[in-house]
């Protein structure tokens, strides 16, 4: 017994390490959540001005622009996956990696091949292990992204689809797959197409595109024309949209990691007490079994000195 009382109580202070480790990362998640919710919050309201104002110049100007061009006949598509560049945080990267199987899937069964980018060093292993190629990937920003990275990735994405058909690297469609972030509560895989952009017919006064059904869109002019407007805008618009996906999943991985912690640390809570349960029955059996070996030994020696006499 005794050596098992020096087991348990072994388990009992590895248990509280442990403990001490996962509740300092579920604070560290608690108080940085907070400054990366604001910074989508703080991004959406450009992200969706840009998209109603790309979506005007789109609909309005009827520009047969290359970034809008829809192929007849699409046969690749890239698509970008965000996941975190570290673990513990639950099934936060797993849940977005479902997500892009799902849409992979999708886009095979309409005969297209598929381009992958990564975003966060668990996708690019998740690849990797499984000796599935990659384009591209970028690592070492997910829960603290800058529009620098944003723009790069945009950019690259923005070269591929530009390609003639045919041409080495070139793609047909981009899609995006990230984790947006609802609530502390709920962070839900998201799949996305940023290239074509998609462009809605719309009478004079009608809202167009993703907008807001309530906006009501003015006729407009551009100047100097609209094949120029469209040529500063559009690479501006899948830039927004990358940082606004890559300030959300950040938010989301913060989110999925506070609530892995909080479950880790009452998991240790549990695991303690059931630990210490145990060992005080252990040493409860140690000192009942010691003192029946006390009373076995008086007993004994009390019959002995009767006999003798």
């Amino acid at each position: 017994m005794a050596v098992s009382l020096r087991e348990y109580r072994a388990r009992i202070k590895s248990t509280e390490s442990m403990k001490k480790i996962t509740r300092a990362m579920e604070l560290i998640a608690a108080s940085r959540i907070i400054k990366a919710q604001q910074r989508a919050q703080a991004a959406a309201p450009y992200a969706r001005e840009l998209t109603r104002a790309v979506s005007a110049v789109a609909t309005f100007s009827n520009v047969d622009h290359p970034l809008t061009r829809e192929e007849e006949n699409p046969k690749r598509a890239a698509v970008l996956i965000v996941t975190s560049d570290r673990g513990l945080a639950g099934a936060y990267s797993s849940s977005v990696l479902k997500e892009a199987e799902r849409l992979a899937e999708k886009l095979r069964s309409e005969g297209k091949e598929i381009d992958t980018y990564i975003a966060g060093r668990k996708g690019e292993a998740y690849y990797k292990f499984r000796q599935r190629p990659i384009v591209q990937a970028w690592t070492g920003f997910s829960d603290q992204p800058s529009y620098d990275v944003a723009a790069e990735i945009g950019a690259a994405l923005i070269e591929s689809f530009l390609k003639e058909q045919g041409e080495e690297g070139d793609v047909d469609e981009v899609h995006l797959v990230y984790t947006r972030f609802r609530s502390m509560l709920t962070q839900e895989p998201t799949a996305v197409r940023l290239l074509p952009l998609e462009v809605v017919e719309a009478e004079e006064g009608e809202s167009v595109g993703r907008p807001d059904p309530s906006d009501v869109l003015p006729l407009y002019e551009f100047e100097p024309s609209a094949e120029e407007v469209l040529d500063g805008l559009l690479p501006q618009y899948v830039q927004s949209r990358v940082f606004f996906a890559l300030l959300q999943a950040a938010a989301s991985e913060l989110a999925a990691r506070q609530k892995a912690m909080k479950s880790a640390t009452d998991n240790a809570d549990e695991l303690i007490k059931k630990y210490t349960r145990i060992a005080n029955q252990a040493r409860q059996a140690g000192i009942t079994q010691e003192i029946s070996e006390i009373v076995g030994g008086v007993n004994a020696l009390a019959d002995a000195n009767s006999g003798s006499e």
